[in-house]
């Protein structure tokens, strides 16, 4: 592997920017429904982006898949369904929690399984903590983990302090308790991201094979990750739309639909950029639970900020706001660490 962990971080910091942001421009969509712009941006998000990016830099890009064998494709989609399940929950999860306390929950389940699993999995941790760089790389996982925990306290605290008022000032459907329950749901079921990108090593190696660069050999994973996750939430939205009758926003006389389809083609761009990022950090970093880890830590760094720059902590006690900055500080150093466990391994 081409291993550099300080370009490898640099990649995931620009990815986590982009998963951090990519809710925003929804936020600016109107006379649409849910499904309806939830839709129309995941189709640039999970079709049209991982498919332009790819067949651009990777021409040959219809080669790998074919070369890389039907049981890597099929266990690849997979994942990618199950991962769908994820994404289709973060998304109810911004809807009913808000940008900061919905990344905070949601993410810092899928940070836990995403970052344990595929060692444990294949009966790896043994090995990782036999090494210095390996203990490290724990320890950064365990305190970016005490990180997202202080973040979510903050949450809670900013549910007691608040008036129902005040909550839905910033986020119109707030509801504590279905949000956290899809959070749940979306922290264990976005993990199967990461079981995809393994399950997928033999279309990046097939990708090698074809003489892509190593920086690039996950942009054909992607195509066959998010597709599957494409089918899981077309067949929901489209559920959604026949039961709230909402398929006509599409061409809904009275909407801006100009604007509409734009700002959601930018949210799915974005959205989709946190994993064409992720794929290249993942491609530099010599430890693949590093990789995982980084990118939930930076996503919810940035989701954080976002949360302040957006006023959804507005009101707070003192207390509670030096505990989300607490909790971004411990985030930080954790990616110190994961990043030096890294670097130690090459040393």
């Amino acid at each position: 592997m081409d291993a550099n962990p300080a370009l490898g971080v640099l990649l995931h910091a620009i990815g986590g920017l982009a998963a951090a942001s990519f809710y925003i421009p929804y936020k600016r969509v109107r006379s649409w429904s849910w499904e309806t712009y939830w839709l129309v941006g995941g189709v640039f998000s999970w079709i049209v982006a991982p498919w332009a990016f790819s067949l651009t830099i990777l021409p040959q890009t219809m080669e790998i898949l074919r070369d890389a064998g039907r049981t890597p494709l099929l266990w690849t989609f997979f994942f990618g369904v199950l991962w769908g399940v994820g994404g289709l929950t973060f998304g109810l999860t911004m809807r009913y929690l808000g940008i900061a306390l919905g990344y905070a929950i949601a993410l810092g389940l899928c940070a836990a399984f995403g970052t344990l699993m595929p060692p444990l999995v294949k009966g790896q941790m043994g090995e990782i903590l036999s090494s210095a760089s390996g203990q490290i790389v724990v320890l950064g996982v365990a305190v970016c983990l005490a990180g997202i925990a202080v973040s979510g306290r903050a949450g809670i605290r900013k549910e007691g302090e608040l008036s129902e008022a005040q909550k839905k000032a910033v986020v119109a459907e707030f509801s504590f308790g279905r949000g956290m329950a899809v959070a749940v749901a979306c922290g264990v079921m976005s993990a199967s991201m990461a079981y995809g990108i393994a399950a997928g090593k033999p279309i990046a190696e097939a990708a090698l094979a074809h003489g892509a660069p190593s920086l690039w050999q996950n942009l054909p994973v992607l195509i066959v990750i998010l597709a599957g996750g494409f089918l899981t939430n077309v067949i929901w939205c489209v559920f959604l739309a026949v039961r709230n009758r909402s398929a006509g926003d599409y061409a809904r006389g009275g909407a801006p639909l100009a604007a509409n389809y734009l700002l959601c083609a930018l949210a799915g761009l974005t959205w989709y950029l946190q994993f064409f990022f992720y794929g290249m950090g993942a491609s530099k970093l010599s430890n693949g639970p590093s990789s995982w880890i980084l990118h939930m830590a930076f996503i919810i760094i940035v989701a954080s900020l976002w949360g302040i720059v957006l006023n959804e902590w507005r009101g707070v006690s003192r207390r509670t706001f030096a505990t989300v900055l607490f909790g971004i500080i411990t985030i930080l150093v954790s990616v110190f660490l994961v990043g030096y466990g890294n670097a130690l391994l090459i040393l």
